[in-house]
């Protein structure tokens, strides 16, 4: 009989199959878009482009699976999850319908330019529901700095925090798009950079913390590795975004591209060896390797 003081641990997209069809479905839908602009061009006249619903529903399914993978670890009760995941699932059915099937009846839903009622429905519609993902996200990223979810995965509650950071800045990146009613901004700023790069971090970081756990080092050398990525991270988010406010492309080389790159490879780097403890503390022998500081 199982010993009653022992508490089972949660594990990744636990309970949250909803979540990972939703987000599968982004990737059928991207590879549908992605063969059809392969054989038939993207441009579909007078202002929908195929591969930009790719683009989108590639990402909204990393996104949702991302979702879907850390969730368990929130701390949220079983009637709160449920509602986040219904309440998410039919705001990205509704996107995903939204950008495909108007994209390719030649429409931008999120900049109408059609005097359609129909289209200027969906795309009114679509502005709400933007809002209701970003707003729902909130509630979701406020649970992660709460005590609950640091007692069930300390190492994975911590690097959500910082991921969840980072998708504050992407969704205000996506404000700003809106705003300014399209990704280019300045002579030569792309905010989709901005806009894109946040989302990641929802992979990068926690991937680290799940490393941790995997290693035989102490809590504080753990926390130590997840601090250095998800701080370098933000600060290359940070120096993306301030390139993009002053207009100008990050693929030059100036001092705040330059800055970015160092920062994400410092990230980079820190995931490395924490993948390296990993695998050490796995092989035989290996809380020995006086890697435990």
């Amino acid at each position: 009989m199982l010993n009653q003081g022992v508490v089972r641990q949660q594990r990744l997209f636990e309970g949250e199959r909803g979540l990972v069809l939703t987000g599968l479905l982004g990737f059928i839908l991207a590879a549908f878009c992605g063969i059809w602009t392969l054989i038939n061009g993207g441009e579909v006249a007078p202002g929908g482009d195929v591969s930009k619903a790719f683009s989108f529903n590639a990402a909204l399914g990393i996104f949702l699976l991302s979702t879907a993978a850390i969730a368990p670890f929130s701390g949220l009760g079983a009637r709160s999850r449920v509602i986040f995941r219904r309440v998410y699932i039919g705001l990205a059915l509704y996107s995903y319908g939204a950008e495909t099937i108007q994209n390719f009846r030649g429409v931008n839903p999120r900049f109408v330019e059609s005097d359609s009622i129909f289209d200027q429905t969906v795309g009114n519609i679509f502005t709400f529901v933007a809002l209701f993902l970003v707003l729902f996200y909130v509630y979701l990223g406020v649970q992660f700095f709460r005590a609950k979810a640091y007692k069930i995965r300390p190492a994975i509650a911590l690097s959500v925090r910082y991921a969840m950071i980072a998708v504050i800045i992407s969704f205000a990146a996506g404000i700003w798009i809106s705003a300014n009613q399209g990704r280019y901004t300045g002579a030569d700023g792309n905010i989709i950079w901005l806009h894109g790069l946040g989302f990641h971090a929802l992979q990068a970081v926690p991937v680290v913390a799940l490393l941790a756990e995997r290693t035989y080092a102490k809590m504080s050398v753990r926390n130590k590795l997840i601090h250095i990525t998800g701080l370098a991270y933000l600060l290359g988010l940070i120096a993306t975004g301030w390139q993009t406010f002053n207009g100008n492309t990050i693929m030059e080389w100036s001092i705040l591209p330059i800055t970015a790159v160092f920062c994400f490879l410092i990230s980079l780097a820190a995931g490395a060896l924490t993948l390296r403890k990993a695998v050490l503390d796995r092989k035989p022998g290996g809380r020995n390797t006086g890697l435990h500081g």
